[in-house]
Order: structure tokens, then C-alpha cells, then sequence
């Protein structure tokens, strides 16, 4: 006989912590568990420290290589902070990197700390994400060649409505 059946009150001692920090993880938005097209909608946290995100991984990039980490374009909501947009390039920048992100004609410039691009113009780059079909970065990669990242922008309008919803 197992301990588990032996002992039940010591496992649901046991059990009940991991639960809890299983249920306070991220959590998917909407009745599809946050899929949105290409997209996921989720929230993480409570009260005023929930914070609400939509991202994509990249669908393509030129050029590829083994030892490069995920690649994703995200749009967070949070108190205080509205419509931020970052992009996680799977690679630390180098110093002074350029970092555009194309929608159509509209071009969004980027500022860089570490492996991860932010944009001033968050509004800007929502409206373009809304319109377009996808959207493609163009960044100074590790070694000071052109590297480029092509999201697709598939659900993202619904993607983006959850996450205001959720965090407004």
C-alpha cells in the first residue's frame, strides 16, 4: 500500500501548495484559453498588480541559427503602464542596434536593453497591429548583420480586445 493511501490527510497537505502555485500562474483568457489566431491573450497576478499581456513567436527569421532563444512581439497592459510593446529578439543586443518593426507602410522604431526592444510609440504600433497582416522587425543582430523577424498578425484584434478587458 502507498504512502498516499496510508497517510491521505499528509497528502493533501502535501498536494495543496502545489495547487496553489499552479493556479497562480498565467492564465488564458477567453473560453478558448486564450488562442487567438496567432495569438494568446493571458493574465498573470491580481488586484493591482495583475498584469495582462497578448504575444506571437516569430514565424520567420532570416537568418536562423541553433543557439537563438524565442523570438516574440508582445503587447502588455498593467496599472500604469498602457499598450506596451516589446520584442524579445533571442539574442542580446549589441551596443547602438537599430530596431524597426514594419506594418505595411508604417514604421515603428525601437530602443534596446539586453535581448529585449521596447517602443515609445505603443499606440501607434496597436493601431498598425490592428490593420495589418503582419508585421516584420528588422534589427542589428550579435554580430552587426541584418537580422529579420516576421509576425503574423492574425488575431491579434481579438488577442488585444481580451487583455483590455481583463486589465482595463
Amino acid at each position: 500500500m502507498s504512502w498516499l493511501m496510508k497517510y491521505p490527510v499528509a497528502a493533501l497537505a502535501f498536494l495543496i501548495p502545489a495547487i496553489a502555485v499552479a493556479a497562480s500562474g498565467p492564465v488564458g483568457l477567453g473560453s478558448n484559453g486564450g488562442k487567438f489566431g496567432d495569438w494568446t491573450a493571458a493574465s498573470y497576478g491580481s488586484g493591482g498588480a495583475k498584469i495582462c499581456y497578448a504575444f506571437t513567436d516569430a514565424q520567420s527569421s532570416t537568418p536562423s541559427w541553433k543557439s537563438r532563444g524565442t523570438v516574440m512581439l508582445t503587447v502588455t497592459e498593467r496599472a500604469g503602464t498602457r499598450d506596451e510593446v516589446t520584442l524579445a529578439a533571442g539574442y542580446t543586443y549589441p551596443p547602438k542596434p537599430s530596431v524597426k518593426l514594419s506594418v505595411g507602410a508604417q514604421s515603428i522604431d525601437f530602443y534596446t536593453q539586453g535581448g529585449t526592444a521596447f517602443t515609445t510609440s505603443g499606440a501607434a504600433a496597436i493601431a498598425a497591429f490592428k490593420t495589418g497582416n503582419t508585421a516584420e522587425a528588422v534589427s542589428t543582430g550579435p554580430h552587426g548583420h541584418p537580422v529579420t523577424d516576421d509576425f503574423s498578425l492574425a488575431g491579434f484584434s481579438d488577442a488585444y480586445d481580451a487583455i483590455v478587458k481583463a486589465c482595463p
